[in-house]
């Protein structure tokens, strides 16, 4: 789905202000190249949403492993409504991989039935770096504006 069908999917629809919203977008550092652009596709796709500048704190965090953490401190906070976790694992020659996306995978959801926040899943989980860059705005869209969107529809939810 292109960046304006998945606004669409949303945008005039809102139940929701969002102008009164404030999200945490928590962004693990490794990976920067994938991580950034995600980012990106977030924030962007908040704004145009209508969410405020001021509704939107980024959090950084070295890695993906450290997305659990980094989106329990969020969530705590009374203002936070809803958290992004964006983070990249592109697998290699080990298992690293394998722990590492599901350790998050279940972090984040731990995070989110313990808060009764969203926190949502933006983390890229890939075979090599092509599929990873192709995720992160290349030619199947940027995971990271799914992600934004995502958000917005659980907190309408």
């Amino acid at each position: 789905m292109t960046m304006a069908g998945i606004l669409k999917s949303v945008s005039g629809k809102s139940k929701i202000d969002l102008t009164k919203k404030r999200f945490a977008i928590v962004v693990a550092e490794w990976n920067d190249d994938i991580t950034e652009p995600l980012y990106e596709g977030a924030y962007n796709a908040l704004r145009k949403l209508g969410v405020k500048k001021s509704g939107i704190i980024r959090k950084n965090v070295p890695g993906t492993f450290e997305l659990t953490l980094g989106a329990l401190w969020m969530a705590e906070q009374k203002n936070i409504d809803a958290v992004i976790c964006i983070g990249c694992v592109i697998q290699g020659d080990t298992p690293h991989f394998d722990y590492i996306c599901q350790s998050v995978a279940y972090g984040i959801t731990e995070v989110n039935i313990k808060t009764r926040k969203p926190v949502i899943f933006g983390v890229l989980t890939t075979l090599n770096k092509k599929q990873a860059l192709e995720r992160a705005g290349g030619k199947l869209g940027n995971k990271g504006e799914e992600a934004a969107v995502t958000a917005v529809k659980m907190l309408e939810f």
